[in-house]
C-alpha cells in the first residue's frame, strides 16, 4: 500500500503543479494516471502544439511545458502510478481515502485531489466500416509525433480546430495534404479557417468540402481511401496516413460513481477551497464545475494553489501555515 499526504489523481499540468504547491507545504504527493507518461493531453495528445497562454511564456510547446513542470517538482520526489486507472474510492475507519486502481494498486491519504482534466478520452471515430483494420497501420487519431508524417501523403478529416491546425502544420511537414469536411463551412478559429483557404489558393494544400470518407484500402498498411462528395462519383486517393481528427469524448469513467456531485460530467466545488461533497477530497482544473469556470491551465494553477492551503489545514489542523514567498525563501526539497 502506498501511503501520502496528498493523493493526486491525474497528471497533467494541473497535477503536476499541484506537487510544486503542496512541497512548498511540505507535503508528500502521489499521482494516479491512466497515462503511461505524466503530462495528460499536453503529453498524449498534443506535445508539439503551441499555448499562448501560460504567464511568462510568450510561447511554449505542450511538451516542452511539461518537461518544465516536471523540473519544477523534482526537489519534492513525488511518486508517481502510471498506466493505472483511479477505479475506487473508500474512506478507512481512521478517516483516510483509499484508492484502488484497476490493476489492484492500494493508495492512501488524508487528502485526495481529483485533476483527471475532463477524464478519460474516447476518439470520435467516423462509421467506416473497417476502420479498426487500418488503426495504427496508416490511420491515427491524433498526431504525437509530426515527424512520422514527413514526407508522407496525408488526408485529413474534419473542421474543427485540431484538424485545422495540424492541416496548417503539416503542410509544411508532409508531401501531400488533403484536407476533407463533410461542410462548406469550419468550426474551428476564424483565423485559422483562413489560413486554410490562403493555403488552398496557394497550392500547398486541396481542400474537399461536403465530403467524407467512406471507405479504406490496403493490404499491411494503409494505401488509399474512398472519398464521397455531393454531386460526383465516389473516386480513391492514395495516402500513407488518414487522420480523422472529429475531437475526443471526455468520460469521467469510475469517478462518476464515487458519491461526488456531477454536473454536466463535472464535479461541483466550493469556489473556497474548491472541495467537494466528500470531506477531504478536493476536484481541480477542468474535472471541476462552478459559477463563472474557465477551462484553462492557469485557473486550474490557480486551484490548486488555494486547494495545497487548505490540504494543509486538514492534514495539520494543529498548526499554523505562515505563508512565505519564494523569492525570499527558495524552493526546498524533502
Amino acid at each position: 500500500m502506498i501511503q501520502t499526504d496528498i493523493l493526486i489523481i491525474g497528471a497533467g499540468p494541473v497535477g503536476l503543479f499541484t506537487v510544486f504547491e503542496a512541497g512548498l507545504l511540505k507535503l508528500r504527493c502521489h499521482l494516479i494516471d491512466s497515462l503511461a507518461i505524466p503530462g495528460g493531453q499536453l503529453a498524449e495528445i498534443y506535445p508539439k502544439k503551441p499555448i499562448y497562454d501560460i504567464p511568462g511564456y510568450p510561447e511554449v510547446l505542450a511538451g516542452d511545458l511539461v518537461d518544465n513542470l516536471m523540473r519544477q517538482i523534482e526537489p519534492f520526489k513525488p511518486g508517481f502510478t502510471l498506466a493505472e486507472r483511479a477505479e475506487k474510492l473508500e474512506q478507512d475507519a481512521e478517516g483516510q481515502w483509499m484508492v484502488t486502481t484497476d490493476k489492484g494498486t492500494v493508495h492512501r491519504a488524508p487528502v485526495v485531489a481529483i485533476a483527471g482534466g475532463l477524464g478519460c478520452f474516447e476518439p470520435r471515430k467516423p462509421p467506416i466500416a473497417n476502420i479498426a483494420d487500418f488503426e495504427g497501420k496508416g490511420l491515427e487519431y491524433l498526431v504525437k509525433e509530426p515527424e512520422q508524417f514527413r514526407n508522407k501523403r496525408i488526408i485529413i478529416s474534419g473542421g474543427g480546430d485540431s484538424a485545422l491546425d495540424w492541416t496548417i502544420f503539416l503542410a509544411e511537414v508532409a508531401a501531400e495534404v488533403t484536407l476533407i469536411h463533410r461542410r462548406t463551412e469550419f468550426r474551428g478559429h476564424p483565423d485559422s479557417v483562413q489560413k486554410v483557404l490562403d493555403m488552398v489558393e496557394g497550392g500547398k494544400i486541396t481542400l474537399l468540402t461536403n465530403a467524407e470518407i467512406t471507405n479504406l484500402r490496403g493490404a499491411d498498411m494503409l494505401e488509399a481511401a474512398e472519398v464521397q462528395q455531393k454531386d460526383t462519383e465516389n473516386r480513391w486517393l492514395e495516402a500513407d496516413y488518414f487522420l480523422p481528427l472529429f475531437g475526443l469524448t471526455p468520460k469521467l469513467g469510475p469517478i462518476a460513481d464515487w458519491g461526488l456531485d456531477i454536473e454536466n460530467n463535472a464535479i461541483r466545488v466550493d469556489t473556497l477551497d474548491y472541495s467537494t461533497a466528500l470531506q477531504g477530497v478536493y476536484a481541480i482544473g477542468d474535472v471541476n464545475t462552478y459559477p463563472g469556470k474557465l477551462k484553462l491551465i492557469l485557473c486550474g494553477f490557480h486551484e490548486a494553489t488555494l486547494m495545497c492551503q487548505s490540504a494543509f489545514k486538514r492534514i495539520h489542523p494543529d498548526k499554523k501555515n505562515v505563508l512565505k514567498y519564494t523569492t525570499v525563501n527558495g524552493v526546498q526539497g524533502f
